[in-house]
């Protein structure tokens, strides 16, 4: 539950009035405008898009509902518990639905991994690919849960924006190893490559590279075995929709097809913002769910900034490209009955394709491939009889790659179709109706996405917690920051405990703090 306190000095209490601003509809931005309706602000959300949700919006084209970006729930109490902080019931809400299994890995020597909640269904899928590594699974899991309970629980669901915050917690990363990387832990624990990479590529869904990011995120995989992986009926826009009818219900308003052009500051504090038609809208707390970059680079760019300048941004390590290939496909529905909603087709390589996206910057000839079939799920994602799907791909963003997108745009999709016609869908030429291509070009313009990133900032040990840009803002008095560039990170459960954290830090708006001081 949502846990209130009290403003210190050095946090931005807002004045006379209760009105705030969110800049953008994405998952935390919704997430941040709801936790503010509960504390008694009239909240204005933004977005240049015409429909809530940002990277968890759809497209529908022909009958077919694309699902732009996140397709499951690893962490459904967080959402259950941001609906409970504005006296909803999420369940009523949305239709959640428990998957199992949860996703298939696929080698290219024909082996395979099926990813249950089970723990001895897990187990049994370790023992079938190499028994020998079974006590050492069973240590990996153990090492999840204790990184689950600090890194989640406790620092996730915090501010983490003082430095005695971090000082605090060295000698808990010390004794983690967090300067150990997820593959490094994972292959002290088990010997054969395959389950290597199977315990070690979740940091890829928040845009981190395995060989590099803290093993704190092999937390994950406790995520997956306590609490599930679970699909919302609808896809992760009908989350994003329920929010929205929340905001509604709480006298919030959304105005969409609207662009923030600037943060206006007056003596160091936020006190609205213009948009590119010029009109100004004023508030006595200003949040930014744009990406972080966006925010300090563009956002603030007619202001002097001391702690994330043009320079600091630069050198910071970004998040992957991405490569999304959207396809309908007619006639499919029994067509591909081994074919689930969730499927992971491995390339050749492993660790020298993550040093190509990230390091070299490289657009390699061979992938890696993330499937996502939400028809086996959900049928109203396709007219009758019909599939929908998506294939994404990482690659570099455009920071440090050299790829011409508008020329090789069609090139990668046609060898990702025939990747896919060799290892999971035969015949998918011959079925093929409605299609829809995103590129790091596409999230560049779309989001506003630096460099195209999928995912912000890359979640590396130095730019994560104290180290990533706060959820309070350094550069501006009752400025605030939730999403994925911020604290606590990337991926769903990350953006919604932005907003929790958010909550933890801005006062209740006067009028009702009044009241409850009257009650009192």
């Amino acid at each position: 539950m949502l846990t209130e306190s009290k403003p210190r000095p050095s946090e931005s209490t807002p004045n006379a009035g209760s009105d705030a601003i969110v800049i953008g509809a994405g998952l935390g931005g919704l997430a941040a405008a709801m936790r503010l309706g509960a504390k008694g602000y009239r909240v204005t959300v933004i977005d240049r898009l015409d429909m809530p949700g940002g990277r968890g919006s759809s497209i529908s084209q022909g009958g077919y509902r694309f699902d732009l970006g996140p397709t499951i729930v690893t962490v459904p109490q967080v959402l259950r518990e941001l609906w409970a902080a504005c006296g909803r019931d999420f369940d009523r809400d949305v239709d959640l639905r428990a998957m199992d299994p949860f996703y298939e890995i696929r080698w290219p020597d024909g082996s395979n991994f099926t990813a249950r909640q089970s723990t001895d269904a897990m187990r049994a899928e370790v023992a079938r690919l190499s028994p020998g590594d079974l006590p050492g699974y069973d240590r990996f899991l153990k090492d999840s849960e204790r990184r689950y309970a600090f890194g989640f629980e406790d620092l996730g669901r915090r501010p983490m924006h003082k430095l005695w915050d971090l000082i605090k917690v060295l000698p808990t990363f010390a004794a983690l190893r967090a300067d150990k990387s997820v593959y490094a832990h994972a292959a002290s624990r088990v010997k054969d490559e395959r389950l290597r990479f199977a315990l070690s590529f979740h940091p890829l869904f928040i845009g981190g590279d395995p060989f590099h990011v803290t093993s704190m995120y092999i937390l994950v995989s406790h995520l997956e075995k306590e609490f599930g992986v679970h699909y919302a009926m609808g896809g992760v826009a009908a989350i994003a929709l329920a929010m929205a009818g929340a905001i509604g219900d709480q006298g919030g308003t959304l105005r969409l097809n609207a662009e923030v052009d600037e943060i206006l500051l007056s003596d160091g504090r936020a006190t609205g913002v213009r948009l590119t038609d010029g009109q100004v809208l004023a508030a006595d707390v200003v949040v930014s769910n744009a990406d972080s970059g966006h925010t300090y680079d563009r956002l603030l760019r007619n202001h002097p900034r001391k702690s994330w300048t043009q320079a600091k941004l630069a050198r910071k390590r970004w998040s992957m490209g991405l490569f999304v290939w959207y396809f309908g496909t007619k006639g499919t529905k029994l067509k591909w009955p081994d074919v689930g909603h969730h499927t992971i087709v491995v390339g050749p390589r492993y660790k020298q394709h993550i040093r190509d996206i990230f390091i070299r910057g490289k657009l390699a000839e061979d992938m890696s491939l993330y499937v996502h079939r939400p028809t086996v799920t959900d049928p109203s994602a396709a007219p009758a009889g019909d599939d929908t799907f998506y294939a994404l791909s990482p690659v570099p963003h455009l920071g440090i790659g050299q790829t011409d997108w508008a020329a090789e745009a069609e090139p990668y999709r046609q060898k990702m179709q025939k990747m896919l016609e060799e290892r999971l869908l035969p015949d998918l030429g011959d079925h093929l109706t409605e299609q829809l291509v995103f590129t790091p070009n596409s999230f560049e313009t779309r989001y506003l996405s630096p460099y195209g990133s999928g995912f912000s900032i890359e979640p590396r040990i130095l730019q994560s917690a104290w180290f990533r840009p706060h959820n309070v803002s350094e550069e501006a008095k009752g400025l605030y920051l939730v999403g994925a560039g911020t604290h606590p990170g990337a991926g769903l459960p990350g953006v919604i405990s932005s907003a929790e954290v958010l909550g933890k830090l801005v006062p209740d708006a006067p009028r009702r703090m009044a009241r409850r001081m009257a009650a009192e």
